[in-house]
């Protein structure tokens, strides 16, 4: 069987960070899936990406907006920053919600 390699993707979904409260206690954090996510969504998977981590699309979006408010100093750059940035802690607490109710913190 030849297996096909994606260069730098396939190496860092095999280098990802260790989550430290999975790794002791066996269970997930809120954060999760982040990483997974990311990396789906490089590869142009983006319902695969939403579905590992529905705040992916949001956050890198915040920094990318962070890093050009800090270059351009937006009018009302900062007040988008906390909505959005609340808007993303919503989005992760109702994802761990949802994880907990439906059994899914446990691998």
């Amino acid at each position: 069987m030849v297996h096909q390699h994606n260069g730098f993707l396939d190496w860092l979904s095999h280098h990802l960070l260790t989550c430290p409260l999975k790794a002791h206690f066996g269970v997930d954090c809120p954060g999760c899936g982040l990483q997974r996510s990311v990396i789906s969504l490089f590869r142009g998977n983006v319902i695969e990406s939403f579905k590992l981590y529905p705040a992916t699309i949001p956050l890198i979006f915040i920094v990318i907006f962070t890093l050009l408010h800090l270059k351009f100093d937006f009018k009302f750059g900062a007040q988008l920053i906390k909505i959005v940035f609340a808007g993303v802690a919503v989005i992760i607490l109702i994802n761990y919600i949802y994880k907990i109710y439906n059994h899914q913190l446990l691998n």
